[in-house]
């Protein structure tokens, strides 16, 4: 959970490096936090007939640019530009091509700032 407080106290900020532990840990607890507020969602009948809810649209909305911009910073901490997070806009093939990219290891002190001390040991 630290790891998800974290990136929200970083809110918008697009500048500096994530470490691979601190993207995935951060996705993985808002995918948990998403299913759970869909069952919310769902248990109190606020769905649309999109399927989308009330609290997932709320949720959504806050976790947007935090998202963003640790998506961002993981670009910047395997060197590639923050830009490269526009890939996503391809569609299927885009969004493979960045999931492999934020899973690439950690480049040594680079033009974003030096490397996290966090363990980037290869999965």
């Amino acid at each position: 959970m630290d790891w998800y407080l974290q990136v929200i106290k970083k809110y918008t900020v697009f500048s500096g490096r994530a470490s691979r532990e601190e993207f995935w840990y951060f996705m993985l607890i808002n995918i948990l936090i998403s299913i759970a507020v869909s069952f919310v969602d769902g248990f109190m009948g606020w769905g649309y007939a999109s399927g989308a809810g009330f609290l997932g649209g709320l949720y959504s909305l806050f976790i947007f640019l935090p998202s963003l911009a640790v998506s961002v910073r993981r670009l910047h901490d395997i060197g590639r530009c923050g830009w490269w997070v526009l890939i996503m806009l391809v569609p299927l093939l885009g969004w493979i091509i960045l999931l492999v990219m934020m899973a690439f290891p950690s480049k040594p002190d680079n033009e974003y700032g030096p490397q996290n001390n966090h363990d980037e040991t290869a999965f």
